[in-house]
């Protein structure tokens, strides 16, 4: 059983045993018991923030508090986790209907914390100076990349980006340095930092090439890639462990935690967040739907 599915199911018994208590303590009164309508009230309950309170009919006219039986005993705790049990094993679908709502739910929340942090820290992720920009740098709205160049994933995408910045000439890109997949990824984001500092005009035919390599990719690696297109590897090497490298690697970590990014690669516009490799249809419709937002937006 995973953990979101155990936890509901204790919310659920958690809350019908104060219920049922109350169904127990009355069983031979006019009350009613524990009817589908009653369990699947508790069901939806559990997966909010605060659970509600039972459905109305099953309470006495006085509330929870002054219903017979409010502490169970282990005997009758036992008999109503059996009866949940059994009715949840007999209607699995309504525990299905209530992770899937509570995942609703927390993906909505999420997509709100991150609108919000996308505005708070507009500056440093449309504007910084520690950035690369690709296709037109005056462009009415902006595509955010962060990624790594070990992730295949990146790689595959790669061939999107170039498609989107070729077919849509008002789209700024920004690409952000975040290597979290191995040592090797920092090295190799390392060196292209230290292309960026020392040859920014160079940068682009680098990163087409290196994000294009088979296998791992390391310093080493990226190194030989500048080599490739006639750059000082000395300059270069000898930059990469700089305090300017670091700064650049160090913003973009500190964005993609204020982002709640959990891979690469993942997309920013001004009004969403898109984690993984989306595919270029996904992307042309976020990009229109930022342009939409943001009309009156000098940089976006």
């Amino acid at each position: 059983m995973n953990a979101r599915l155990g936890g509901a199911i204790a919310a659920v018994l958690a809350l019908a045993v104060g219920v049922a208590g109350y169904a127990i303590g009355t069983r031979n009164s006019a009350a009613p018991g524990l009817d589908r309508a009653a369990i699947e009230e508790m069901i939806a309950a559990a997966t909010a923030v605060t659970p509600a309170p039972p459905a109305a009919s099953m309470m006495p006219a006085g509330g929870m508090a002054s219903a017979p039986n409010a502490a169970l005993s282990d005997d009758a705790r036992a008999e109503v986790e059996g009866m949940i049990r059994n009715y949840l094993i007999a209607n699995p679908e309504l525990v299905r209907d209530a992770i899937y709502e509570l995942q609703r739910k927390e993906d909505a929340a999420a997509q709100q914390e991150q609108i919000a942090a996308i505005t708070a820290n507009k500056d440093k992720i449309f504007s910084s100076p520690r950035q690369v920009v690709l296709g037109n740098p005056n462009g009415d709205v902006t595509l955010v990349e962060f990624f790594d160049y070990n992730c295949v994933y990146c790689r595959r995408a790669h061939a999107d980006m170039k498609q989107l910045i070729a077919d849509d000439p008002n789209l700024r890109v920004v690409l952000k340095e975040f290597p979290i997949l191995s040592e090797e990824s920092m090295q190799a984001a390392q060196v292209a930092v230290a292309v960026l500092l020392t040859a920014p005009e160079k940068y682009g035919a680098f990163h087409d090439e290196l994000i294009s390599e088979k296998g791992l990719v390391d310093g080493a690696k990226a190194l030989a890639v500048a080599a490739d297109i006639g750059l000082d590897t000395a300059a270069i090497r000898a930059k990469a462990d700089s305090d300017d490298v670091k700064a650049n690697i160090g913003e973009a970590r500190e964005l993609a935690e204020t982002l709640q990014l959990t891979g690469t690669p993942s997309y920013v516009t001004a009004s969403a967040v898109v984690i993984g490799a989306a595919g270029y249809d996904a992307l042309k419709s976020e990009i229109a739907k930022a342009r939409e937002a943001c009309k009156q937006e000098t940089t976006c």
